[in-house]
């Protein structure tokens, strides 16, 4: 990964809305008030342990679209999940959906511990 990359996070292959940022970019980034931070875990799992001031929207549930219009589409939205497969699908649905700026955490809430 190039220092461009590390410092500004990847974007991956399949949509250029979506920033892969890495578990300590992804700490120092979610400390500004003006974001959106969304757990696609189960509710089981959100409530074994989440990233403070997080909400929880199942990736599974049937209302995942509509609890994602809720939110601004024009704000950042940053996401996790517990090791970053959720998320990833997530953040390509939302970027259909019309979110601008979408952010995934590279490796979960399971990277992010760790870090």
């Amino acid at each position: 990964m190039s220092f461009l990359n590390t410092l500004f996070g990847s974007r991956t292959q399949d949509d250029a809305n979506i920033i892969v940022l890495s578990p300590s970019e992804f700490k120092a980034r979610i400390q500004d008030k003006n974001i959106q931070l969304v757990d696609v875990r189960t509710p089981a799992e959100f409530n074994s342990g989440h990233i403070k001031r997080a909400k929880n929207i199942d990736f599974y549930s049937a209302k995942f679209a509509s609890e994602f219009e809720k939110l601004d589409k024009d704000r950042p939205l940053y996401l996790y999940c517990r090791s970053g497969s959720r998320s990833r699908s997530a953040a390509k649905k939302l970027a259909a959906l019309g979110f601008t700026e979408l952010y995934d955490l590279q490796g979960g809430i399971l990277r992010y511990n760790l870090s």
